[in-house]
């Protein structure tokens, strides 16, 4: 059952509304939230065949506004390249001896990145990382021979993104905290990457749906262009 706050805050939105994103942003800030500091969060319905793996939308993007946390990054290197991730603030650095940590179970970090050559450690970890969406691949930009650079964009707030089963992407676009402005741009650049990620196979419309919500609220469908 939703809780009373819940409730209160449907009776504000108008569930068949396309809200201009101004206004819809204005609700989500102004509905009265629990005592931390909600995420934002976005969800886009794509015109996908999402059986398709020609069709899977996966990448990463590094919002103008962050997204109000700094994430854990690890990373698979050696030598000059392990030196520079460390220099970039990696949390932790290795070969063989961090793919054997996270076999054993340590999975506290949000992101793992690898340089090209080091993908002989990770290879192992399909069936550990995968599930958790922590699996190092060129197309979200996780395996690159400029590790330093990597580390330094996700330790920021880089965001990455894939679709599921049903065709939707889900992903975090600031802070309640944040100001309007900074939510709208998050906002915007993000559904702009999105556009130029649309897979060649893609037929029709595809950015169908937008919605916007906090972490403990109601959404709200968002208009956008196409």
């Amino acid at each position: 059952m939703r809780s009373k706050r819940y409730r209160s805050a449907l009776n504000g939105i108008e569930r068949d509304k396309l809200y201009e994103l101004d206004e819809g942003l204005r609700i989500l800030k102004d509905t009265k939230g629990p005592k931390f500091d909600e995420t934002v969060e976005i969800v886009v319905c794509l015109g996908i065949d999402a059986k398709k793996t020609d069709q899977m939308v996966r990448g990463a993007v590094a919002l103008p506004k962050g997204i109000g946390k700094e994430k854990k990054v690890v990373v698979f290197a050696e030598g000059d390249k392990a030196e520079a991730a460390r220099k970039a603030g990696a949390l932790e650095v290795g070969g063989v001896d961090l793919a054997d940590k996270i076999l054993k179970g340590w999975m506290d970090f949000d992101v793992a990145i690898a340089a090209p050559e080091a993908m002989k450690f990770v290879g192992k970890l399909g069936k550990v990382l995968g599930p958790k969406g922590k699996m190092p691949s060129p197309k979200a930009g996780t395996v690159t021979e400029n590790v330093a650079q990597a580390v330094r964009e996700f330790r920021a707030g880089k965001i990455e993104f894939r679709n599921d089963d049903g065709g939707n992407l889900h992903a975090l676009v600031g802070k309640k905290s944040f100001s309007a402005a900074d939510l709208k741009e998050n906002v915007l650049a993000f559904i702009d990457f999105l556009k130029g990620a649309r897979p060649v196979g893609a037929k029709g419309s595809f950015v169908r749906k937008v919605y916007l919500s906090t972490s403990m609220g109601p959404s709200v469908r968002i208009a956008v262009a196409t």
